[in-house]
Order: C-alpha cells, then structure tokens, then sequence
C-alpha cells in the first residue's frame, strides 16, 4: 500500500495525486507546519493513534476532471448502495448528547458548542473510494473535494466548504462559515449569481445570525495577535452542494516573525466545529461525544514553504473499509437551539456523503 491524496480544489478543471511511496511523516506539533511541504491529513485533536500527518510525495500527477467524470459515466460497474441510510428517526444517544451539551450553555458555560454525530452505513460490497472521488468532484464543484488515504489514518473522503487558511505569497486568507439551511429542489436550479452576495433571497434566522456572528468574532480576535492589515467582508450566502451557509471572508498579512504553524495553532479548532471558549469547549467535546472524532473536523490540503497552501476544515466526510461507511456531521449549538432541528441539520450534512453512494 502507498500512502497518497487525491484532491480537487473548487471549480478547477485539474486534480492531483500525491503519492509516497513510504509512509506519511507524523508531527509532533502545529509549529512543524512552519516547514512542511506536502499533503497536510490532520485531526480534530492530536492521539497517540490520530497523528498530524504530511504526505511527501515522489510522485505528482495531474488528472483532468472531466476526463475522469466522463471515463467513470460511461463505466457499467454496480453502485455500491447502502444498505441502511440515515433515515431513522432522531436516536436516543443523540438525545442524551443534546441535553448535556444544551446544559452547559443553558448554565452559561459555553456561547456555541458544537455536537456532532457519526454514523455507521452498511454497503453491499467494498466501495471504489477512487470513483466516489470522481463522483463527488461531479455533483460538488464549488467543494473541495479530498481522497485521502494512509496506513495510519485509513482512508477518508470529504467535500468540505470551508477554507482554514490559505495563502498567494504575501496575503493570507480565511473564513467565517457557519449557519446551514437546506435547499429545496427549485432553489437548488437557481444560478451562481443567486448566492455568494450580501442580498440573498432567502432569510436568515436569528440563531443561525448570531452562530456567523460567533466565529467572524473569533477570527478576528484570532489573526489580531497574528496578523495586521485585516480586512472582512460582510457576511453573504455561500451555496454547499444542496446546503448553504453564511460567510465572511478575511484577508491580511501574516507577521513576519510568525508561520503557517503558528496560524493554524491559533485558528484551530475554529468555533464552527468546536465552540466557545474554544480550550474549554474542545476538552468538553473530547470528554463527552460518544464517538472520536478522528480526522473529522481537523483539516487537510497542500502546504508549500514558497506559497501555495490551501488547507480547509474537514467537513462532509467519510471513512471507508471494506463494507462499511462511517459518515460524521455535526451543527453548532446555541441557548436557543432546538434539538430535532439540530438532528435534520446533521442528516442533510451526511447526504453529502451517502449521496455518492445511491443507485
């Protein structure tokens, strides 16, 4: 087996393979990104057993999207179906999750907490991970969309919305994202121009408002101590496959004294997967979801010491093995979040995933 990562980055034409043929390199720390060069796999928190994990590849290749999508169209091989969806109603480990975790911000511990679930998908027979790629790159071209796949960490999919950091030279670049509503069947046929611009014509609630509000406030405590030149833009509609969120993005300069390591140290988790205040609200989670969160929820991309990174939150995503898909999703809650709500929310998420995966 060789360790390799395949990724498309949104609405390019070209994707690329990173392969190595020993295996991945494991980090000690954030500050080791301030010189790496590869393939970043990193988890939501750093074990023994889910390292921070650099693809250094000897070999690179470019493989044309379309060629791929139309070569895997004109393929006859059976769909790898599953055989259970996520359609049952909201479980009881998910209601007991809820109640303790809308505690703690009901007793004023935390402003936005983020729970999240995994869920185990039986599949008639061991998935192409290669061709749910391909697939994913088909129906999510505004997504980054990522094949990831070591000895350590196993083999994951995603196509994640959210940027974490990513930098042209001299200017640095990040996101607020946070707030989700589902599409119907109409507004999914409705153009780009429909989105990504501050009149939106659909309405916003004010929990889904004030969550956005959250992680910009985060952010751009985070890049003052970091960063100067900061600009913001105000928040605007960003369309996910058949979600769509709210977003600000920021520019700035990285201080010369500090790195990418440093940035991401400072950046991650973000509010939009761990909550507030972050230390507090990151050991909550870890102590009390039912599952590990593994390399749900970390980040992952291409990093490069003369420009060039592109690294982005881990959503949307899954783990394969042989019959089994495990999907994670998660929302972020506030005092006033309702817990059937939060439940659809987490089943819209995991239709990203299980999507690829229907006849």
């Amino acid at each position: 087996m060789t360790d390799f990562a395949l990724f498309r980055h949104p609405h390019a034409s070209l994707a690329t393979r990173y392969v190595q043929r020993g295996e991945a390199q494991s980090l000690p720390n954030y500050k080791a990104l301030n010189h790496a060069e590869g393939f970043v796999f990193a988890p939501f928190d750093m074990e023994g057993d889910c390292p921070l994990l650099v693809i250094a590849p000897n070999e690179v290749q470019h493989i044309d999207v379309q060629a791929a999508v139309a070569r895997l169209s004109a393929c006859n091989e059976d769909e790898v179906a599953p055989i259970n969806a996520c359609e049952q109603p909201i479980s009881a480990t998910y209601q007991d999750s809820f109640r303790r975790f809308h505690q703690q911000l009901s007793q004023g511990r935390f402003a936005k907490i983020v729970l999240s679930r995994a869920e185990d998908v039986a599949l008639t027979h061991a998935p192409n991970a290669e061709e749910l790629f391909w697939r994913a790159c088909q129906r999510y071209p505004r997504l980054f969309v990522a094949l990831v796949s070591t000895r350590i960490a196993g083999t994951w999919l995603m196509a994640t919305p959210e940027v974490l950091v990513q930098n042209d030279m001299h200017c640095w670049h990040t996101m607020a994202l946070a707030g989700t509503m589902k599409l119907t069947s109409e507004q999914r046929q409705w153009p780009d121009s429909a989105w990504n611009s501050p009149t939106t014509p659909l309405e916003w609630s004010a929990k889904n408002k004030e969550e956005q509000r959250l992680v910009a406030h985060y952010i751009r405590q985070c890049l003052a101590r970091l960063a100067d030149n900061i600009e913001e833009t105000p928040p605007y509609t960003q369309r996910a496959g058949g979600l769509i969120h709210l977003r600000s993005d920021f520019t700035f300069t990285l201080n010369p004294r500090y790195g990418l390591g440093d940035l991401v140290q400072v950046l991650h988790p973000t509010p939009a997967v761990c909550g507030l205040p972050k230390d507090d609200a990151w050991r909550f989670i870890n102590e009390n979801e039912p599952h590990r969160r593994m390399y749900y929820s970390g980040f992952c991309g291409p990093v490069a010491t003369s420009g060039g990174t592109k690294l982005y939150v881990s959503l949307r995503c899954m783990q394969l093995s042989a019959h089994k898909a495990c999907l994670y999703a998660g929302g972020g809650l506030l005092k006033d979040s309702n817990e059937q709500q939060e439940w659809e929310e987490t089943k819209a998420k995991m239709e990203t995933m299980l999507g690829l995966m229907e006849p």
